[in-house]
């Protein structure tokens, strides 16, 4: 009886040995006797206990390998040292398992030559201003390289460009020289620029100043043309009138007494009046008045033939 359920242990051990679970995001690679034998997926397997054995277990999740820096040399001899990241997964468990011995090994190795033949042919401003540019060369070169591993990289990043200490004060004085630089030149400009727009505003000021007296003296001439046109205008008017009014020449030698009468109201020491006046005033019997006025402010009359 003991021996039975010796037997039934054993066998419920091994049943338990050979069923195996795979988690998600993983694979298995699975030996026989030393030779691959297959390639398990997420799930449940049962493998054959003495015969087979699970020799990688394999995550195909993107895995993030942050590598040390390396100590490079630009092509205008300078010595750096690049920090950077490799982003890769694995695409092909068999490839990896049996491509390379050490496939991360590998790949940081194939990183830093790649990297440091593409930093030797850039200047060090080149270097500091094209990380994309570099960050694509290496992913393509490093993809192709790895591909017989079964590994694709997906991105690489250069995390940090270390310089020496002495190239850091150096590029720190010429930055803040180029920045002083860029400072004058832009007030210089700032100055030209208000300069101009003070040239231009008093240019534009007189502008219209001119334009404005110029204005005001054709509004000015023309106002003037109108009241003289207007005063020849009443003038012709009134003589036209008088024209249409048919005057007799009695009442227009009336009127001339009348303007005798203010005449002799002035400074004036003589009048010469018509001898046909004299006889018009004589006739309607206002020769008193007139000479009485006449006389009253010292003027002789002369009649004038």
């Amino acid at each position: 009886m003991n021996a039975i359920l010796v037997l039934l242990c054993i066998i419920t051990a091994g049943i338990c040995a050979a069923v195996k679970i795979v988690p998600q995001s993983k694979k298995y690679i699975i030996e026989r006797l030393g030779k691959y034998q297959c390639t398990w997926d997420a799930g449940l397997h049962v493998m054959v206990p003495l015969l087979d054995r699970i020799v990688n277990k394999v995550s195909l999740k993107e895995q993030v390998f942050d590598f040390p820096p390396q100590p490079m040399i630009t092509h205008d001899n300078v010595i750096v040292s690049i920090d950077f990241v490799v982003f890769c997964r694995v695409f092909d468990p068999k490839l990896f398992s049996y491509g390379v011995e050490d496939a991360i090994l590998g790949m940081q190795n194939i990183s830093a030559t790649t990297l440091r033949n593409i930093v030797g042919e850039l200047e060090l401003d080149q270097l500091l201003t094209s990380r994309e540019s570099v960050n694509k060369k290496l992913e393509v070169i490093l993809d192709e390289a790895t591909d017989p591993w079964g590994i694709k990289v997906n991105r690489v990043e250069i995390k940090q460009i270390i310089l020496s200490k002495e190239l850091e004060d150096v590029m720190s004085r010429q930055m803040r020289a180029e920045r002083e630089r860029r400072q004058t030149v832009l007030e210089a400009k700032a100055h030209q620029e208000a300069v101009v727009a003070r040239a231009e505003g008093d240019k534009r000021a007189k502008i219209l100043a001119a334009e404005a007296e110029k204005e005001a003296e054709i509004t000015l001439a023309e106002g003037k043309a109108k009241s003289i046109l207007l005063v020849y205008k009443a003038e012709a008017d009134g003589l036209s009138m008088i024209n249409n009014t048919n005057i007799s020449n009695t009442v227009l030698k009336l009127k001339g007494i009348e303007a005798m009468k203010d005449v002799a109201n002035g400074k004036a020491t003589k009048i010469y009046m018509s001898s046909d006046l004299t006889n018009t005033v004589s006739h309607f019997g206002l020769m008193s008045d007139a000479i009485s006025t006449v006389h009253a402010n010292n003027i002789s009359i002369k009649e004038e033939q």
